[in-house]
Parts: C-alpha cells; sequence; structure tokens
C-alpha cells in the first residue's frame, strides 16, 4: 500500500461503467467485458492529491496520457474510485483491434478443430 501523505487519499483503478464506456470503439467479435476492462484495473495502491478547492482530480493518466481513468466518487471503505475511460483513453482503438485479432485467431483455431 502507499504511504498518504498529509491530505492525500487512496484510490483504486476499476473497468468503465456505462458513463465510460457509452460510444466506445466496440469492434464486432469482442466481448463487451474487454471494451470495459483498462490495462490498470484493480491497482489499488494509488494516492491522490486534492486540488487547492478540496476536491479530487477528475482524470488520472497512464503511458504518458495514452490511458485514462476518469473519477467515479467513493467506495464504500472511503477510496476514491477511478474508472478506465475508453473514450478519453487514446490507445483505446488500438488495443481493442489487437483484441479483435486474438478472438478472430481463436475462433479460426476452434472451427479448423
Amino acid at each position: 500500500m502507499a504511504t498518504l501523505l498529509r491530505g492525500e487519499v487512496r484510490a483504486i483503478l476499476q473497468p468503465a461503467g456505462h458513463a465510460q464506456y457509452q460510444g466506445a470503439y466496440y469492434p464486432p467479435g469482442v466481448p463487451f467485458k474487454e471494451v470495459r476492462r483498462g490495462p490498470f484495473d484493480g491497482k489499488a495502491d494509488i494516492a491522490v492529491r486534492p486540488d487547492a478547492d478540496g476536491e479530487l482530480p477528475r482524470h488520472m493518466t497512464f503511458g504518458g496520457g495514452r490511458v485514462v481513468y476518469e473519477y467515479d466518487g467513493r467506495d464504500k471503505t472511503g477510496r476514491a474510485v477511478y474508472r478506465y475511460s475508453p473514450v478519453l483513453s487514446p490507445s483505446h482503438r488500438e488495443v481493442m483491434r489487437g483484441v479483435a485479432e486474438v478472438y478472430a485467431e481463436h475462433a479460426r483455431v476452434k472451427e479448423g478443430q
């Protein structure tokens, strides 16, 4: 677990909710669960620092800004919940193309059995 500095709040990264995945690129043949999944989901050793006005940052980015998580309130334990945002993540379309290729390959292998 991350050591909290004064004012910091523990955070957790989660898969996209409805607000985050609405309108996201969704290739044919890929299960919907893959569209919602972000590369850092479940990561809980994160802390965020509120802005000067006391609000938590709206977005958290990774990979040079290519992966975006969006603030979605707090959980029962008081942690800040950030959900993967495929719509705001520049890498999402590229990743989904790769996922679609893997699913297509598995389907071809399965047909050949």
